[in-house]
């Protein structure tokens, strides 16, 4: 199956719950608001059934620029990752 479009995700997802395309769309904005919102404040928000987004911190460490071999030394940041939940690695795998 082809990867969808935002617009593709907001049709099919607007069928299958007899919601106007354009309630799903401020629906699903809203979410991403919400979950922008919660990661930068908590640190982490969840998504019952798929999984959750966590703000993580990752430590220094060093690397090599592949271009020339040479060490260099990779500072920490923080990331934002996503783990998958439980029953959605059950239902896909």
């Amino acid at each position: 199956m082809a990867k969808k479009t935002k617009s593709q995700t907001l049709a099919a997802l607007s069928e299958k719950t007899n919601v106007s395309k354009k309630d799903v769309a401020v629906l699903l904005e809203a979410l991403t608001a919400m979950a922008y919102s919660e990661v930068k404040g908590s640190g982490e928000f969840t998504i019952p059934g798929l999984g959750k987004l966590v703000k993580v911190q990752r430590k220094a460490r060093m690397g090599r620029n592949p271009a020339t071999g040479e060490q260099i030394k990779i500072p920490a940041k923080t990331v934002v990752k996503f783990r998958v939940a439980k029953a959605a690695k059950e239902a896909v795998l």
